[in-house]
């Protein structure tokens, strides 16, 4: 898609998350910012009626409960009956058995179409030896770009993997982003906000595979334009929704850095 960003704007899909209580409010502001619509509704009395009427559905794992995880499955076999993305962001993978075990059981349970990931946890849920230390990823033993390739293929979606380089594949195609700044990483919730850009642009663009490439150069290229301006950590954070919400197609299609492999 050549203007993605025109295209969220004029269209505005509606984003249903349910997700992290730490990064919530993060994760709408930077949806609505980009200019798609965030809704969050967690509860399993009204959840999958409202990703009925949403565009895209994006779980995040980040603060889990039972209850939380019912809801999710709840939502997502709504949207699969829609035939809607579902964009998973398994926050935490590899960090305790609880969360081992709820992962693999929507994976089990609903078909998701993108799963995100930093690459340990990425690595964890494709079987390989990978440790996360709390939500931060630790080194992986394996080739994470053939990690993310022979994943995506096994699961038929798409494997998102981030980190100072952010990798995705659909199994056929993997492209390597090289966007951002190293400030992104200086502030909690970017690599959530990232999953609700990612649901956003895969509201506009069926490729979804090209939908998540386009969607962390984008959020790369604010970063690093909000980093210009930037004094540490908080004045990042002000500057990177202002550098969202002015971003423009033809600039960041001018900076837009990555490569296919």
């Amino acid at each position: 898609m050549k203007n993605p960003l025109e295209s969220i704007r004029e269209s505005k899909p509606l984003v249903h998350h349910i997700t992290n209580w730490v990064t919530i409010y993060d994760c709408a502001n930077i949806t609505r910012a980009f200019g798609a619509l965030p809704i969050m509704a967690h509860a399993p009395e009204e959840c999958a009626d409202m990703t009925g009427i949403s565009t895209v559905f994006v779980l995040n794992i980040g603060t889990l409960t039972t209850e939380l995880i019912d809801a999710m499955i709840l939502s997502a076999k709504a949207a699969n009956e829609k035939n809607m993305p579902v964009v998973l962001d398994a926050v935490g993978v590899g960090a305790t058995k609880f969360r081992d075990e709820m992962a693999a059981k929507i994976l089990d349970s609903v078909r998701v179409d993108i799963i995100k990931g930093n690459y340990s946890e990425i690595a964890k849920l494709a079987g390989e030896n990978a440790i996360t230390r709390g939500v931060e990823a630790t080194s992986i033993e394996a080739d994470p770009k053939k990690i993310a390739k022979e994943f995506a293929k096994a699961r038929s979606c798409v494997v998102v993997m981030t980190g100072a380089e952010d990798i995705i594949s659909d199994g056929e195609r993997t492209f390597v982003v090289k966007n951002g700044h190293e400030l992104m990483g200086s502030i909690v919730g970017t690599g959530c906000m990232a999953a609700s850009i990612i649901g956003s642009f895969a509201g506009v663009n069926s490729d979804l595979c090209e939908a998540a490439k386009d969607a962390l150069c984008y959020f790369g290229i604010a970063g690093q334009l909000a980093a210009e301006k930037s004094a540490g950590p908080g004045t990042f954070k002000m500057y990177l929704y202002d550098e969202v919400y002015n971003l423009s197609d033809e600039k960041a299609q001018s900076m837009m850095n990555f490569e296919e492999c």
